[in-house]
């Protein structure tokens, strides 16, 4: 049968190797983790809402009942496009005679190397992780320090006004509310600082004006700064400069201001835009390289005129898209071109509140938008258990207001 690798089990990876179960190719799917995480929910993993388990599912428990579907974990690190080999760090390559893209994205700091040195990132469930034990952790510290120290420890600055920006520091507000005061009863809700900066004159550009208007009121209700207008120029170990020449004296910098693409580049001379992601064509082939298809995050694919974002919807649907033209290859049928219709877009802004736009243009804030945000987010999460997790994880806190995954979990110290 002909073979195809499937590089990356995101969404895109995932739901193209799941349209080719069953079929008449042989797939083998590589990822350096052997999970499929569903990303929008991070920051939920990051503000003590969830388990990271609530959103991550085993890649090889999706494929078990497909015989034609083989998983293996391993770090790609290149690909030989004329003898169509994908090259691991483990050591053996892979041959193909189709190839699928999927490696998704990564933080992008725009090349300030003081700022990835020092900030935190919201990209894979690690950086989640370490981003919970990090807020704990001041808050721990701060309930000894003194009172400039604790000012210091308590000060977040959140930078990027998209979805994961706003929903992040929505969420880390509404922790605060629930620990300042309780968990830690030397300190108070006003010894703490939530500052989210935007480059743009407004939050969540890909949102209607109206909508982000709102997100920003519903913020600063919930005890957020919002900085407009405002860029980071600097960054030390304890002090945020930003473009207005405000200073912000903060022991915590969340990144969450754009994205590259994770693509290959040993070995793979295929054209690529600045954010890393490769050009395609309208079938979501890689000019030059025979057999290769990239999508979602690692495909610049252009659409009237613009580059698609780099979401999971697109990346799903490109996914389904690439797995039927490559069975179309097979069959000696000519490629489909892809063609995305753009479900609409939404974030959550704290308890009960939200903002969405739906196709055709229909526009929900608030208890709507939350209950459309809750209902689209539980049907797209992998596996039953996740979404009966992620439901009751909601339900008890918002009857109880209560955050029960409030551990610090740090690696053990090495026995002298």
């Amino acid at each position: 049968m002909p073979r195809v690798v499937v590089v990356g089990a995101g969404f895109g990876g995932l739901h193209c190797a799941r349209r080719l179960a069953g079929t008449s190719v042989e797939v083998l799917v590589l990822d350096r983790r052997n999970y499929h995480l569903f990303t929008p929910l991070l920051y939920q993993v990051a503000s003590s809402l969830l388990n990271a388990s609530d959103i991550a599912f085993p890649v090889r428990k999706v494929f078990r009942r497909s015989r034609n579907v083989a998983f293996r974990l391993a770090e790609v690190t290149g690909v030989d496009a004329e003898r169509r080999v994908v090259r691991t760090a483990e050591g053996p390559e892979e041959p193909y005679d189709y190839l699928v893209l999927a490696s998704g994205a990564r933080p992008n700091y725009f090349g300030e190397a003081a700022i990835e040195r020092h900030a935190q990132s919201l990209n894979d469930l690690p950086s989640a992780l370490r981003l919970r034990n990090h807020v704990l952790d001041c808050f721990e510290r701060a309930a000894v320090a003194g009172a400039e120290e604790r000012r210091r420890l308590l000060t977040f600055v959140v930078v990027g006004g998209g979805p994961t920006g706003v929903e992040y520091a929505g969420a880390l507000a509404e922790l605060v509310r629930l620990i300042a005061g309780r968990d830690y009863p030397t300190i108070h809700r006003s010894d703490v600082r939530i500052v989210l900066a935007e480059g743009a004159d407004r939050l969540l550009l890909a949102f209607p004006p109206g909508l982000g208007a709102h997100a920003h009121r519903r913020l600063e209700r919930l005890g957020a700064t919002v900085r407009l207008g405002a860029l980071v120029r600097g960054v030390d170990s304890g002090r945020v400069t930003l473009s207005s020449g405000e200073v912000i004296a903060a022991e915590t910098l969340v990144w969450a201001a754009g994205v590259r693409a994770d693509t290959l580049e040993g070995g793979f001379p295929a054209p690529r835009e600045r954010n890393g992601r490769l050009r395609v064509d309208d079938c979501l082939r890689v000019p030059g390289a025979d057999g290769v298809f990239a999508i979602g995050d690692a495909a610049a694919f252009v659409q009237d005129g613009r580059e698609i974002a780099m979401l999971s919807r697109p990346a799903l649907e490109q996914g389904y898209a690439a797995a039927d033209n490559i069975l179309r290859a097979v069959r000696g049928a000519a490629p489909r071109p892809f063609r995305y219709r753009d479900p609409g877009i939404m974030a959550i802004v704290g308890r009960g509140s939200a903002v969405a736009v739906l196709r055709g243009g229909v526009a929900l804030r608030g208890w709507l938008g939350w209950w459309a945000w809750l209902g689209v987010h539980l049907y797209f999460l992998i596996g039953f258990r996740n979404r009966l997790a992620a439901m009751l994880g909601w339900a008890w806190n918002y009857i109880l207001y209560d955050r029960p995954i409030r551990f610090i979990v740090r690696e053990a110290r090495p026995e002298s």
